[in-house]
């Protein structure tokens, strides 16, 4: 280095409690990360958790898989999916006021159940003679001829609750 000279600018920062500050300090200098630590702080200490407690730090998100070794599979039905009815030429608007009077409904239980089903079927088929002797339907419907267990396997299946 004989012939150049090496010269080098140490940026240094302060806080200014001059008078011409009056007595306020610059802290936009400052970088001021959250309280609650930097990025890479909590993805370190996250991934040291204990899987049941990480758990609690997902802050309300549902998983949409599940992690196997150390790979993410997405599981198709845990996405969550809008079902949002098509609205055109609907007269009424999104509003619901609150004058309105509060709606009171008893639960529906299994015998509101079987009214609203099977209840209209039974009626008719009495009226027009298709019962055997034992009342059972000479012509029974698709929901009829299942079993107990077909009937549970096919009201858990995924998409039971949607209307047909």
């Amino acid at each position: 280095m004989a012939g150049s000279a090496a010269t080098s600018i140490i940026q240094c920062r302060g806080i200014s409690t001059s008078a011409v500050a009056l007595g306020k300090r610059n802290f936009r200098k400052f970088m001021v990360y959250g309280k609650r630590g930097t990025r890479l702080f909590k993805k370190t200490s996250y991934q040291q958790l204990d899987p049941e407690i990480q758990k609690e730090f997902d802050r309300g998100v549902r998983p949409i898989g599940v992690t196997v070794g150390k790979k993410f599979h997405v599981i198709k039905e845990m996405i969550p999916e809008l079902i949002v009815p098509n609205l055109d030429g609907f007269k009424l608007k999104p509003y619901v006021s609150y004058r309105t009077p509060d709606v009171i409904q008893s639960e529906f239980g299994p015998q509101d159940l079987f009214y609203t089903v099977y209840s209209e079927k039974i009626a008719e088929d009495f009226k027009n003679g298709k019962l055997d002797e034992n009342c059972n339907s000479l012509e029974p419907s698709d929901e009829e001829q299942l079993t107990a267990e077909e009937a549970s396997k096919k009201a858990l299946s995924i998409g039971a609750d949607l209307l047909a």
